[in-house]
């Protein structure tokens, strides 16, 4: 009979699983050694092991759900469109009751609102009103008029029909990558935004993991595997990085963790001559 009380080994049996079909296509893809593609993978954990999100599994106050895939287009009817299995926080203890004592049950929901989006677009799914309406257990109206009210806080949430009629407008991740750009601490930005300070210095993070990635020469859908991030996210980043203009500081900060990422990456691999 299988023991079940030890999940990190079971956790590194199914690493080694993957390692080993990474390990096939390095042989087969790079005419490459067993001992070769074997020190590649070591190589990829040894750098690369920081920059992945491996948080899988669901957590206390968190969902499950089906959503539409991010690279459905517009127009295509929903019991047709590619569906996305996305892992979904709907109660976040910490966050949610300081919110609730301070302020009104709307600003509760639409909190939720903008976290449960964001993170359904990360992980490469889109949710609709209707997602909402069953997730929230409210009607459609009440989130049309939670929209409009962060649309007066200029915080546009990630969601099917926003991100399909939008196209550039500005989201809050990337208003709050902007406003740590132009020199704000996590303490002040967290405030403009409504959100956590841990979120804003999350979003900050995976900003500059992926700058670092993408000057490295990674293409946007490898970077958008290597941080477990939506391929749209990543052109997000990279296009406000182009764009930006950071304060002196924080281009230093910057520089800096690209510079410490240059010293950490791999040389990228070469394919044999035949």
């Amino acid at each position: 009979m299988i023991n079940n009380t030890s999940l990190q080994r079971w956790d590194r049996i199914n690493a080694k699983s993957i390692d080993t079909q990474f390990m096939t296509a390095m042989q087969r893809g790079l005419n490459c050694s067993p001992f070769e593609a074997q020190l590649m993978v070591e190589k990829v954990h040894e750098f690369y092991g920081p920059l992945f999100d491996n948080s899988t599994t669901v957590q206390p106050g968190q969902i499950q759900l089906m959503v539409v895939d991010t690279s459905v287009p517009s127009g295509v009817p929903l019991s047709e469109a590619t569906q996305k299995l996305v892992t979904l926080t709907l109660l976040d203890k910490n966050e949610d009751n300081h919110i609730q004592q301070k302020q009104t049950i709307p600003a509760l929901r639409q909190r939720r609102l903008m976290r449960v989006a964001e993170e359904a677009f990360q992980q490469g799914g889109l949710l609709t009103l209707e997602d909402l309406a069953l997730l929230f257990n409210c009607g459609l109206r009440t989130l049309v008029g939670d929209l409009a009210a962060l649309r007066q806080q200029d915080l546009v949430p990630s969601l099917r029909s926003t991100v399909k009629d939008i196209g550039r407008a500005v989201t809050h991740r990337r208003l709050i990558v902007s406003l740590w750009l132009e020199g704000k601490e996590y303490s002040d930005i967290a405030l403009h935004s409504h959100h956590s300070v841990s979120s804003v210095a999350n979003y900050v993070e995976k900003f500059k993991r992926c700058v670092a990635l993408l000057q490295h020469g990674f293409d946007l859908v490898t970077t958008a595997f290597l941080i477990r991030l939506s391929a749209p996210l990543v052109e997000q980043f990279r296009q406000l990085h182009q764009t930006a203009k950071p304060t002196a500081h924080r281009q230093q900060e910057l520089l800096g963790f690209l510079k410490k990422s240059r010293a950490e990456f791999p040389s990228r691999p070469t394919r044999r001559s035949q």
